[in-house]
C-alpha cells in the first residue's frame, strides 16, 4: 500500500513538474513570437513612412510641367502595388515575405528610375522640397534596413528556439510554427554590369 501511494505521489509530482515546464516554456514561445510579431510591424511602419514620402515626392515632381510621365506613371502604380501587398504578421510565410520583398524591390527601383531622371531637371534637382524629400527618403532607406535587420534577428532566435530539443515537442504541440527571415532579392550577389560608354 505504501509503494502505491509513493507511486501516486511521484506521478503527481512529475505531472506538476511537466505541467510547469510546459507552461514557462509556452509562455518564452508566445513573449518570442510576439516580439518577432512586433519587430514586424516597425518593418511595415518604415515601408509606410517611404510610401508617405514617395507619394510626396511624386506631387512635387508633378509640379515639373515637361517631366516625363511614364517615368512618374511606374513609381505610382509600384507604390500602388507595394502598399497593397499586405502580411498576416501571425503567420509570416516564405511565400507571403517573397511576394512583400519583391512588390517592394519594384518599388525601390521605379524610384531609383525616377531620381536618375530628375537629374536633367535643373529646376527640380535644386528644388528645396524636392531636396528635403529626397535626404529624408534616403534616411528612411537606412531606418528600412535596420528594422529589417532586427527583425530577422529576432524571428531568427525565435526559430532556433523553436527547433531544439525538447522545446520543439511544445513547438509542434502547441502549432508554434517558424517565421519567414528577410532574404537578399534574386541575383544580388552578381556585381551590377556598369556601362561607361559615353557616346
Amino acid at each position: 500500500m505504501k509503494k502505491g501511494i509513493l507511486a501516486i505521489i511521484a506521478l503527481v509530482v512529475l505531472a506538476i513538474l511537466l505541467g510547469g515546464w510546459y507552461v514557462k516554456t509556452n509562455n518564452t514561445l508566445v513573449d518570442m513570437k510576439g516580439q518577432a510579431t512586433k519587430q514586424w510591424a516597425n518593418v511595415e511602419s518604415s515601408y509606410q513612412r517611404r510610401s508617405d514620402l514617395i507619394g510626396n515626392l511624386v506631387k512635387t515632381v508633378q509640379g515639373a510641367a515637361d517631366f516625363e510621365r511614364g517615368t512618374l506613371k511606374d513609381v505610382i502604380e509600384a507604390r500602388a502595388n507595394a502598399t497593397s501587398t499586405t502580411i498576416d504578421a501571425n503567420n509570416i510565410t516564405p511565400e507571403q515575405l517573397s511576394q512583400f520583398q519583391q512588390a517592394q524591390t519594384g518599388l525601390s527601383s521605379a524610384l531609383s528610375r525616377l531620381l536618375v531622371t530628375v537629374e536633367r531637371y535643373p529646376d527640380l534637382k535644386s528644388n528645396q522640397n524636392f531636396l528635403e524629400l529626397q535626404s529624408q527618403l534616403e534616411g528612411t532607406e537606412n531606418r528600412i534596413n535596420v528594422e529589417r535587420n532586427r527583425f530577422n534577428d529576432i524571428a531568427g532566435e525565435y526559430n532556433i528556439t523553436i527547433e531544439k530539443i525538447p522545446t520543439n515537442i511544445i513547438a509542434s504541440i502547441a502549432n508554434f510554427d517558424p517565421v519567414a527571415l528577410f532574404s537578399s532579392n534574386p541575383g544580388s550577389e552578381n556585381a551590377p554590369d556598369v556601362n561607361f560608354d559615353f557616346n
